[in-house]
């Protein structure tokens, strides 16, 4: 039993539906915790997490890239191998379900193993790849690596069925690495699934609306956080309240200030026209999961996907994160997300990242370029390790985080919960020491820098961005 609950009918509340909620709600249900209750803002039940309908979270979008590659991160390497065998699983039961989530069939598909190719513009395989190839090996799986410039390599792809992944942008220097293992998943579909899946075991939703929007903690007489308020003045008891609420979670539990930071990606979607002569060429069976120069800096930082059924394709950038950093109630300014669906709403992307975006499109898919074209900024919590952080919240009794996805969570959706669990319950568990509660040590060199505040070159205020919905620049600022 948890040191933290008095027993397994004790009551959970969870602030937040996307993946670190969902996951944990789905494990705490498995584990026979029996008052589980998930609040958010968005009306999920209903929007199915498309963007598109006003669901802004990270969680909230087309697909996201699920790869099994992570250099001489072993622990992040098990932990993806685990989470595509639960992936295949999803699938399996989402065309066995006997009741299938709404607007969902059983001829949908969550994930497709339609490779993660990590292309790079130098000869030599940077030090990640080659320490992947290394860790994967030793797992035995060296046969899923192929080195693009290796004739051997090539020709065990082909034969795999995965000649279409080794060079599908005709390039002629070649470089780079493919993960037959990874691919895709279509990321609202997931995340509709799982909430489905945790509303079968028992897990209590309340969504959308005042009814859904946290509003503030309550305590008791010994300061201990006894649960939450919602907008509509509801009050939600708990034993355990668990902050898991993306890019919104620094700005509501200040405590995290050094630790984490809220920073955004940006997102182009084309619209492929049917008759295309795309359509074919970027269909998920003849056109792998992508990136380039992902750890180049500003300069490279891109990754993409296949079209999806309705044709769109997303190219994404994260070579440089930015920040919106508004100054809060206790004068610290922290970043905080703004979308095209907050009360400050921008359909804008930084110049940087839109030029990047288009200089790679114009080189390698120019087609593209005359398709309808959106943007969007896409908010992740970044930790200044990388590492994710799930514990409680130090001198704040009946508190804990599950955050800091830091743009590479999703694809644990299946089993990430499993470990959130362990940490409730007190569970040894050698991930945990990397997901503790913790700070930057004396010499320590960040990861990711975080917490510059209002003077740094991040910050969306200093940076010029694009015209509406283009890539096209522009001279205002938000």
């Amino acid at each position: 039993m948890s040191p933290q609950l008095t027993s397994k009918a004790a009551p959970i509340v969870i602030v937040g539906a996307g993946v670190f909620g969902l996951s944990t709600a789905i494990h705490l249900a498995e584990r026979g915790y029996t008052n589980v209750k998930v609040l958010d803002k968005q009306p999920y039940h209903e929007t199915l997490y498309s963007y598109d309908k006003g669901c802004d979270a990270a969680s909230a979008d087309t697909n996201k890239i699920i790869r099994a590659a992570y250099g001489s991160q072993v622990e992040y390497q098990t932990l993806a191998l685990e989470a595509i065998v639960e992936w295949k699983k999803w699938n399996k039961e989402l065309k066995a379900e006997a009741t299938i989530p709404s607007r969902l069939s059983s001829e949908d598909v969550l994930f497709v193993n339609n490779g993660n190719l990590t292309l790079s513009s130098h000869e030599t395989l940077p030090n990640f790849e080659q320490e992947t190839i290394k860790n994967m090996a030793k797992a035995g799986l060296e046969a899923t690596q192929v080195v693009l410039n290796n004739p051997d390599h090539v020709s065990r792809a082909t034969d795999k069925g995965y000649g279409f992944a080794v060079n599908p942008f005709n390039r002629k220097r070649n470089y780079g690495l493919l993960d037959i293992q990874g691919g895709f998943v279509y990321a609202d579909k997931a995340c509709h699934f799982a909430l489905h899946k945790a509303q079968q075991l028992g897990v209590q939703f309340v969504l959308g609306g005042s009814q859904g929007t946290f509003a503030r903690f309550l305590h008791d007489e010994s300061s201990r956080i006894v649960g939450v308020e919602t907008a509509d003045g509801v009050s939600h008891a708990a034993e355990l309240t668990i902050m898991a609420c993306g890019g919104w979670t620094p700005s509501l539990v200040p405590q995290l200030d050094n630790l984490c930071e809220t920073t955004a990606g940006s997102v182009c979607i084309f619209q492929l026209p049917l008759g295309s002569p795309l359509w074919d060429r970027l269909a998920p069976e003849n056109f792998p999961t992508w990136t380039y120069d992902i750890r180049d800096g500003k300069v490279g930082g891109l990754y993409g996907f296949a079209r999806d059924p309705n044709g769109i394709v997303k190219i994404g950038y994260r070579g440089m994160k930015f920040t919106n950093p508004r100054k809060q109630e206790d004068g610290v300014a922290r970043s905080v997300p703004i979308t095209r669906w907050t009360e400050q709403s921008t359909r804008q992307l930084p110049l940087t990242a839109a030029q990047v975006i288009r200089g790679f499109v114009q080189d390698h898919l120019p087609d593209l370029l005359s398709c309808e074209v959106t943007s969007r900024l896409c908010w992740y919590t970044d930790s200044f390790d990388n590492h994710f952080v799930i514990d409680f919240v130090p001198c704040v009794e009946g508190l804990m985080v599950a955050t800091g996805g830091s743009g590479h969570g999703f694809k644990f959706l299946p089993n990430l919960g499993a470990h959130v669990v362990d940490r409730i319950e007190g569970k040894p568990n050698g991930y945990l020491d990397f997901w503790k509660w913790r700070s930057l040590g004396p010499g320590q060199t960040p990861y990711n820098s975080i917490n510059e505040g209002e003077g740094s070159q991040r910050s969306l205020h200093r940076q010029p961005l694009t015209a509406d919905d283009s890539l096209a620049s522009s001279t205002s600022h938000l």
